[in-house]
């Protein structure tokens, strides 16, 4: 039986794909990574056996000599089934049974008793759903290998000795310095050395205007440079870029098969058999008690036709793969069938804050050193900046930015360590410096504690520093909430019937005024990255479907916990993309709802697909027992079923199958929100800014 076991491929071309010197930004956004159909051996094949099909209908009904239209129905059995046909034979070998090789079993034998016409019309019909199935897989490949080929084969790398060399990118390696000219892409993910220019990362990002970029902005592979001259340091391999990352999500997505294909699939070995076993009882029972031998043929071929599983085997697939290329489209990459299943389960949404729910570019706006500590505004900053450097978070990035703002040098620290929660840790020079959560490194000291409260009710988030176990300062950062954050909640609301819930590390106050901002009621804040999974737990256990959506190292265990796991692809930290089952790629918080109303409309027309085809299958089997059934009549209920759940399917695929919640609609602020761990409320910080917590990094 024809499904989708086959393994999209991301093969890039290098016939089709421009070098690194000749492509343009223009050239970028014109790309269209789509194939003819032409190009698929499946299409011709059927194509040609439709041809022949015609030619020899059209010879017979001019009454042409026997011998002429036979060839021409034959020509057509040839091309439109040779390929099943190997196929089922290849399986044999297997010791597997394929409906494929009954179907050009059914037409040989039609032939045999002289239906030849009826032969041909099963094998160009079964012929043409193959073609529509190929398709229906290259349009995923194709979009994959569109992806893939944004990234530049070459790119031109400084030496040592300073001369230039142009190097396949699949060679470069993290530490490689690249010469980016006017109107090149980018060949690797990379951090600016020298040089500035505007970047158009929409690939990547989906932001519609080019991105100024100078010394210490990081760029992405397949980006379009612009007017300037950059040179980029290369900080990760050409295979853990975050295209080539995008590109190994959606094809282990395409490869994968829904639990509900699977069933079928393991279903439809043992119903072929019987299947088989019922078609010999209605050939030979009838035989034995005197029946005529062309008509119980007849019947029994017919049966064995319109049993066959075709129908309900493609039922489950084109939705799902459908959906998941159109959700890679709009920025959100559905790592599997299985996790698109889920998806339309989701009845509850837990929503971190720190990077999810706000920009996650928080600013460094207080230095605040202790009285009598042995360091000034600018030494405690660089220390907290020298043991930040390695973190990935984007506090640690806010501090490591302010700190080179300033002119300070940041040394590199040793013996680095990062707590989830806690915060991290590391030797510069002969100091232990640790940099975190006032909860955890305040300890008793009353005059750290008056500075954070100070900092906390003016809408900051206070990050301690403490130097050889004494604390020396406290920073003070700030962070924005994401556009549409409102909206977005709005919409999960309306379309889960339940209200999103904020988990967040982050003091009582913060997570207050955020939630009063995004319109959330139920907040809990204070949590540390255990408190996420037992909060997501408790909502399992009490029959809901969790997902959870975050972007830092803390939130990977309850995203693991989780029905479906969400990460933030721009700001998200490498675990959290990696734990997660869906990646929103351009960190666009519409698309959540957009793809959870997707993976319900997809089981919808699923159970469509199935309820059609097991009609038509009923229906069709009790008319050929019961009554008589005509072979061609037969043939064309079969495949034509096949047909209709194909195409049912591809629908999904068309730009207007995303949804697009209403726009606009922004909620009254929730003017009271239930905060677990909440003892007291202050003013909240002025519009637009929102304080962070130490405990909600990572």
């Amino acid at each position: 039986m024809r499904s989708y076991d086959r393994h999209v491929n991301t093969a890039p071309s290098s016939a089709t794909r421009p070098s690194a010197a000749d492509s343009t930004a223009a050239d970028v956004r014109r790309r269209q990574p789509r194939g003819s159909a032409w190009s698929l051996p499946e299409v011709r094949w059927a194509l040609a056996a439709t041809a022949l099909f015609a030619a020899g209908g059209l010879a017979q009904l001019a009454g042409v000599p026997p011998w002429l239209y036979w060839t021409l129905y034959l020509g057509c059995y040839i091309t439109g089934g040779w390929e099943p046909g190997w196929a089922g034979l290849t399986a044999m070998r297997n010791r597997t049974l394929d409906v494929d090789l009954l179907m050009v079993a059914a037409a040989i034998g039609a032939a045999a008793i002289g239906q030849v016409f009826d032969g041909a019309l099963l094998i160009v019909i079964f012929a043409t759903s193959g073609a529509l199935e190929a398709v229906a897989t290259k349009r995923t490949e194709d979009s994959v290998r569109g992806l893939l080929d944004l990234a530049p084969d070459t790119a031109t790398r400084i030496t040592n000795a300073g001369t230039e060399e142009v190097v396949d990118t699949a060679v470069l390696e993290a530490g490689d310095v690249l010469m980016i000219r006017p109107g090149e892409r980018i060949g690797g993910d990379g951090v600016v050395l020298h040089g500035a220019s505007d970047v158009d990362q929409a690939t990547i990002t989906g932001e519609s205007l080019p991105i100024d970029k100078a010394t210490g902005d990081e760029v992405f592979a397949g980006t379009a440079n612009g007017t300037g001259t950059l040179r980029v340091r290369v900080t990760r391999p050409a295979a853990d870029t975050v295209i080539a990352r995008i590109v190994a999500m959606v094809a282990d997505a395409s490869a994968s098969k829904a639990t509900t294909q699977l069933f079928i699939e393991k279903v439809e070995q043992r119903y072929s058999v019987g299947m088989v076993v019922a078609t010999i009882a209605l050939f030979t029972i009838p035989l034995m008690l005197g029946a005529d031998l062309q008509s119980t043929l007849l019947r029994a071929m017919t049966f064995m036709i319109v049993a066959s599983p075709c129908a309900l085997v493609l039922s489950t697939m084109p939705p799902l793969l459908s959906a998941i290329a159109n959700a890679g489209r709009h920025g959100v990459l559905v790592k599997s069938a299985v996790v698109l299943e889920k998806l339309s389960t989701i009845t509850h949404v837990a929503l971190d804050k720190t990077g999810t729910l706000t920009e996650g570019s928080p600013r460094l706006t207080r230095i605040r050193p202790l009285p009598g500590s042995p360091v000034d505004d600018a030494e405690l900053l660089a220390l907290a900046a020298a043991v930040e450097h390695p973190s990935q978070h984007p506090l640690a990035r806010a501090v490591v930015s302010a700190a080179r703002d300033a002119g300070l040098t940041v040394h590199p620290a040793e013996e680095f360590a990062s707590t989830p929660g806690h915060g991290v840790r590391g030797c510069v020079g002969d100091d232990v410096v640790e940099v975190g959560s006032p909860a955890q490194l305040a300890d008793s000291c009353d005059a750290a504690c008056d500075v954070v409260v100070e900092l906390e009710r003016t809408g900051h988030t206070a990050v301690i520093v403490r130097v050889n176990g004494t604390v020396a300062g406290v920073l003070g950062l700030t962070d924005r909430i994401r556009d549409g954050a409102a909206d977005t909640v709005t919409a999960l609301a309306a379309l889960t019937g339940a209200h999103p819930i904020l988990l967040t590390g982050d003091n009582p106050r913060a997570a207050a005024t955020l939630a009063a901002q995004a319109a959330i009621a139920d907040v809990r804040a204070g949590l540390l990255p255990h408190d996420k999974v037992d909060a997501v737990r408790d909502l399992e256990a009490s029959g809901a479907k969790v997902m959870l959506v975050g972007d830092g190292v803390n939130d990977a265990p309850a995203m693991a916990a989780a029905t479906v796991g969400v990460a933030m692809g721009r700001t998200g930290s490498d675990l959290a993309l990696d734990t997660s089952d869906v990646v929103i790629t351009r960190d666009d918080l519409a698309t959540i709802p957009a793809v959870i109303a997707l993976a319900r409309r997809a089981r919808r027309l699923v159970i469509a697909n199935l309820a059609i085809a097991a009609t038509f299958i009923v229906v069709l089997v009790v008319w050929d027992l019961v009554g008589h059934l005509p072979l061609p009549l037969g043939v064309a209920g079969h495949e034509g079923s096949t047909i209709i759940v194909g195409l049912n399917g591809l629908r999904l695929l068309r730009d207007a199958a995303w949804p697009n919640p209403a726009p606009g609609v922004r909620p009254q602020p929730a003017t009271s929100p239930d905060v677990s761990r909440q003892s007291d409320t202050t003013p909240p910080p002025r519009p637009g800014v929102l304080p962070l917590r130490r405990a909600d990094r990572l």
